[in-house]
């Protein structure tokens, strides 16, 4: 059991969920991104991976050759603070990479969630460990949700299996990290908000 929640944990890490979020909202509604070719928009899908997955973990490689951190679960609160910090700001770089797309503005809603949802999830570290693996995946579900919402697309039965997915990822951070119920419904919380308010206030800036 332990094993298959590590697994999840690994699968579903909150690096993915960036680049998974663009693509899932490109599959679920094409009209996001109408004016952008189809190989355009898989370049598009691999520089988006290399700045919000890549670039994050060769820099935490980095921190924990240094001795900044002790591993790359960064178990304690306060080894998860300069990687975060890091990652917000490639995170950035991926923003204004989708701004220049031509893209529909749902797009830079979501991505603009899910930089409002790891600068919180910085200052919350600060005080107190969230779970940022339920950051992720709670972004992602916001994001599918405000697309249907905005659009009128059916996806309940999607956005349903989305759910039992974070339910899954829930327990695997029960069983595999000290965090608590609490942490854990925080962050997907959090992720959630972030994103869905964002893209159905259009705060793409």
């Amino acid at each position: 059991m332990r094993a298959l929640a590590r697994f999840l944990s690994i699968v579903l890490h909150p690096l993915v969920m960036p680049t998974c979020t663009v693509w899932l909202a490109l599959y679920v509604d094409p009209q996001l991104g109408y004016f952008l070719p189809q190989p355009s928009r898989w370049t598009l899908i691999g520089m988006l991976a290399l700045m919000t997955i890549l670039f994050p973990i060769t820099s935490a490689f980095l921190l924990l050759r240094s001795g900044s951190i002790t591993s790359l679960e960064m178990p304690t609160r306060q080894e998860r603070i300069a990687p975060l910090v890091m990652t917000l700001v490639y995170y950035g770089m991926a923003y204004y990479l989708l701004r220049q797309a031509p893209l529909h503005p749902a797009i830079s809603g979501a991505f603009m969630g899910i930089l409002a949802a790891l600068l919180l999830t910085v200052l919350i570290t600060l005080r107190w460990k969230i779970s940022a693996h339920m950051v992720g995946i709670g972004g992602l579900i916001g994001a599918i949700t405000g697309i249907a919402t905005i659009h009128g697309i059916p996806l309940l039965i999607f956005i349903a299996g989305l759910t039992l997915l974070a339910g899954l990822l829930a327990t695997a951070r029960l069983l595999t990290s000290d965090h608590t119920q609490g942490q854990v419904l925080a962050g997907a919380t959090l992720g959630w908000c972030c994103t869905y308010t964002c893209i159905v206030l259009g705060w793409a800036i």
